[in-house]
């Protein structure tokens, strides 16, 4: 197979995608009836500071070639980082060999040509590559890293000091071109742009709490420097004396930080995988109303410039933008090839590129504090501390940490919590969801509130 050349974008070369070629070609000369093969190129740059002085610079790089075998109705996968012709043509003679000795699977095939992308063809598609990647420097680099740290900035308080603080910029690019035997032909390149800060302080009695924080952007211009530290430095402090609470029934708001660890478990419920397995508490709810009528679930896979967003998935099928969850009603399973076969179920993509909870009930004010003051009280919940989701039946337990609140204002932190139940009862008792997520964030999963929840304390 001979690839059309395209204008070359990102860091993958010329001489790179010849290779790319020359592996696919190799695998099907060897025997193997079909093939796929991902070329991935990335650099990322770090500058970590430490109590303001600088700790680490380090830069990394990573090449790599992998591929997906179809022969004699058998799969398997191989990956390499070598790229001289004479070294390849071995490396694809011994796995296609090596995939012939593997049990039959013959329900394994490249997607139908029809449903993959068309309009994947520079990477730049989408707007996710900054141009102004190539001009950064070490210098640049040490001078953001170094605007963040509070150490000297903040002398400390009666309530509290800084004991110790961790800042770290960094900037990366990835680029990735695949193609298959069946003629496809995809390109996907972003840049990524970011800050992050852990603080952590020393009350007047001599216990510690962390905050952290972090910012990112695909574009350097758009990286929000100089609150990393402070914010990191406030969500540290304002844990200091936290206090026991009752044992009951309390409503719950998420902050928008934490909010998809309760989305996550019905996106994996919606995996076919999961279904084929018997692992999910989602199993035959397609086209059913389950869930409130307040949970609207798009999939926004095509927003340009956002991080998440691709034109398509892993098998090179095309994504596109389209709801999961439809006012309380599932409307999307995660179906790739391999599972529509499996399964008989109609092939969708592979999985959520770009999940967007959309606002139900919040008003104009639109954050974690106007839910709470539209609740009136319960406990605001800023992080969980372990546990887990039962992926067959969607009971769940859950640490967390957060504050108690009332008259939607924030009483005091509270400690050693936990919130228990079963993820179709939580999510048939959501009251609300803002419209505060974080623009950085590839789930867009806003501050939550749900009525009724256990709590043990």
């Amino acid at each position: 197979m001979t690839m059309e050349k395209k204008e070359i974008t990102g860091l993958i070369t010329p001489e790179e995608i010849s290779a790319a070629e020359f592996c696919l070609n190799s695998i099907l000369r060897h025997g193997a009836q079909q093939a796929r093969v991902s070329l991935s190129k990335s650099v990322l740059d770090t500058t970590g500071m430490l109590n303001g002085q600088l700790d680490k610079v380090s830069h990394s790089s990573d090449r790599s070639v992998f591929m997906y075998i179809f022969a004699d109705g058998r799969y398997g996968t191989f990956s390499t980082n070598m790229f001289d012709r004479d070294e390849l043509e071995n490396f694809t003679l011994r796995a296609v060999n090596a995939v012939k000795l593997l049990a039959e699977d013959p329900l394994r095939k490249l997607p139908d040509i029809s449903r993959t992308a068309k309009d994947a063809v520079t990477g730049r598609e989408l707007g996710l590559f900054d141009e102004e990647y190539g001009n950064m420097c070490a210098e640049q680099r040490f001078a953001v890293a170094e605007s963040e740290t509070m150490t000297g900035k903040f002398p400390g308080t009666d309530k509290c000091r800084i004991i110790s603080e961790e800042c770290e910029y960094s900037d990366s690019v990835d680029d990735n071109l695949l193609i298959d035997s069946s003629g496809f032909v995809g390109r996907h390149t972003e840049t990524s742009f970011s800050l992050s800060s852990e603080v952590t302080v020393e009350d007047s009695g001599g216990r510690k709490f962390s905050g952290w924080w972090w910012e990112s952007s695909p574009f350097a211009k758009n990286l929000k420097t100089g609150t990393c530290s402070a914010t990191a430095l406030e969500r540290a402090a304002r844990q200091i004396g936290p206090k026991a609470c009752k044992s009951g029934k309390y409503t719950l708001v998420t902050d928008t930080t934490v909010s998809s660890r309760l989305i996550s478990p019905i996106i994996s419920a919606l995996n076919a995988f999961s279904i084929q397995q018997k692992t999910s508490f989602l199993e035959d709810t397609a086209g059913k109303k389950v869930f409130s009528d307040g949970l609207m679930l798009m999939d926004l896979a095509r927003t340009p410039g956002r991080p998440g967003s691709r034109l398509y998935d892993t098998e090179g099928v095309a994504t596109s933008d389209a709801p999961i969850i439809k006012e309380g009603t599932v409307c999307n399973y995660f179906v790739n090839t391999y599972m529509a076969a499996k399964t008989g179920l109609a092939p969708t993509i592979e999985g959520v590129s770009r999940p967007v909870l959309m606002p139900y009930n919040c008003g104009q004010d639109t954050g974690a504090s106007a839910l709470m003051k539209l609740c009136g009280e319960g406990i605001y919940v800023t992080g969980f501390n372990g546990g887990n989701c039962n992926p067959v039946t969607g009971d769940f337990s859950y640490g967390i940490e957060g504050f108690a609140f009332r008259d939607g204002k924030i009483l005091h932190p509270i400690r050693e919590m936990l919130i228990t139940g079963n993820m179709m009862t939580l999510w048939n008792s959501l009251k609300a969801a803002g419209d505060d997520a974080r623009a950085c964030t590839r789930w867009q999963i806003p501050s939550l509130v749900f009525e009724n929840v256990d709590f043990s304390g």
